[in-house]
């Protein structure tokens, strides 16, 4: 089992305890190619990982494993089980029994309520979202920002320049967290689900400070603003990927892909900035107009080739 790291020291209450648990990305298989000959690719690992909270069993995630405690803490996060990251004590994983124990400060109430509707959600390693997330919709409130076209411009050619397992063995999808162009992290998984929910615990286990200016700086520590960050996806803009970076108070999100109908939907009410089939310079504003700042002049730029990569996403 992995032994606890020590999280960067703040006054209490203090962030939970994380384990560094690490798992191979890819593995190697033999494949015959069109002309018969034999060879060895790499592929994207596919691991369990079964949740339990406070010793209670929980849900099982399917996922590559790069970085299962920020996932499971962005998970918790995100369908809303916990209210603060200061509610839990520790995440430990262990990959010899695929499990990370999840250790709160004060238990979650109602836990056996709140978890027993499901919903399903569409993607790759099927996501499930509990039944009373759609209701939070109506209580989220995003605050102003605005996207220039030649900051999203920076987005997709830092995408198209980062290094990633998908280059390598493809069937993975990539997400990212941005402050303008400015790349702040880069997540892959077997699901866009799971690589969002790591983002939201990277965010949590890395807030800003607000202090006065005559006291210390990191006297308090408050959750990092989605404010001023774009959110990038790889794949589609379902409604659990749209209401997830809502959640997170992020008001723009970009794809590579385009949008499903509800995920439109839930974009146009929340007022949430939705920006599909970003590609070199071409890309569709599917909500949120508002947001983001043309320069059509930006478009008749050169077109930059894309990056070569080793499959379909």
């Amino acid at each position: 089992m992995s032994s606890l790291s020590t999280p960067t020291a703040l006054s209490t209450p203090s962030l939970p305890r994380l384990t560094q648990a690490h798992a191979p990305l890819t593995h190697a298989v033999e494949i015959v190619n069109e002309l018969g000959e034999r060879e060895q690719v790499q592929i994207p690992a596919e691991r369990p990982l079964t949740i339990y909270v406070d010793k209670r069993e929980l849900v099982t995630l399917m996922t590559l494993g790069a970085q299962p405690e920020l996932l499971v803490l962005g998970y918790l996060r995100n369908q809303r089980l916990v209210e603060s990251v200061f509610d839990i004590e520790s995440i430990t994983v262990d990959w010899e029994v695929h499990a990370a124990a999840v250790r709160t400060r004060h238990g979650i109430a109602r836990i056996e309520e709140r978890t027993a509707s499901k919903v399903v959600t569409t993607g790759c390693g099927q996501g499930s979202v509990f039944g009373g997330l759609m209701d939070e919709v109506d209580r989220i409130q995003l605050p102003d920002a605005l996207l220039t076209q030649g900051q999203l411009y920076g987005i997709v050619n830092a995408i198209r320049l980062k290094e990633s397992t998908y280059k390598s063995s493809g069937s993975v999808h990539g997400c990212a967290l941005f402050k303008g162009e400015e790349l702040l992290t880069f997540v892959e998984d077997v699901g866009r689900h799971n690589a969002i929910d790591t983002i939201a615990g990277w965010m949590w286990m890395n807030p800003e400070t607000s202090a006065p200016d005559n006291v210390a700086a990191d006297t308090t520590a408050v959750p990092m603003s989605g404010a001023d960050k774009v959110f990038y996806t790889t794949g589609r803009l379902t409604s659990e990927m749209v209401i997830k970076s809502a959640q997170m108070g992020v008001p723009i999100v970009v794809s590579r892909s385009g949008m499903t109908q509800m995920g439109h939907a839930v974009a146009q009410q929340l007022g949430l900035c939705a920006i599909g089939r970003a590609t070199n310079r071409r890309f569709v504003c599917y909500s949120g107009t508002h947001r983001l700042v043309l320069q059509p002049e930006l478009a008749q730029a050169p077109v930059v080739p894309p990056a070569r990569v080793g499959g379909e996403m």
